[in-house]
């Protein structure tokens, strides 16, 4: 694993477990087991390794939820994307990044890219379940995942897995031409 990697990793872990507020040089330096003078030639600022942050995160969730569920049915699909809304230290990033974005304006036109990257990548794994949506449909689902995550994350525990596999069912069967 290359250095920017490593850190990047490291960065992704601190916030995952107490938020952005983690994301000190020295923390991170400490964490990825580099010199500061290593992470700031990759990252000179807090912004630009906050902007890595989510796009190393966005470009893990694009790749996760773009993959081909099994099967190819709208039921697959419910169940891989169920999977990846209960994994907690991603929902804690992902609303990290967005408190992040409130607090820095400069870093909102990026988190507004990585949402895009991320539609795209929710489109193409309906279609690989053989739902064609359009932006509406697309828009309709992603705000469902993330309303289901976030408060999957705030009651964590099982009555919420459950709910969210049933309100992503509903989401995804009304959609046009599933599979």
């Amino acid at each position: 694993m290359d250095t920017r990697t490593r850190i990047l990793d490291a960065a992704l872990g601190l916030v995952a477990e107490g938020g952005v507020q983690e994301l000190t040089q020295p923390r991170v330096s400490r964490a990825a087991g580099v010199r500061q003078s290593h992470l700031t030639y990759y990252f000179p600022t807090i912004a630009d390794l906050v902007q890595a942050v989510a796009r190393h995160t966005v470009d893990a969730l694009v790749a996760e939820v773009s993959e081909r569920p099994r099967g190819r049915r709208a039921g697959a699909l419910v169940e891989h994307v169920a999977a990846v809304t209960a994994d907690k230290r991603r929902v804690r990033v992902m609303l990290a990044l967005v408190s992040a974005a409130d607090r820095d304006p400069a870093l909102r036109p990026r988190l507004r890219e990585l949402i895009r990257e991320l539609r795209a990548g929710i489109a193409g794994a309906l279609g690989a379940a053989g739902i064609e949506a359009g932006a509406d449909q697309v828009a309709f689902l992603h705000t469902v995942v993330v309303g289901t995550a976030v408060l999957q994350l705030a009651r964590d525990d099982a009555p919420a897995r459950r709910e969210t596999r049933r309100v992503l069912q509903r989401a995804v069967a009304g959609l046009p031409g599933k599979g």
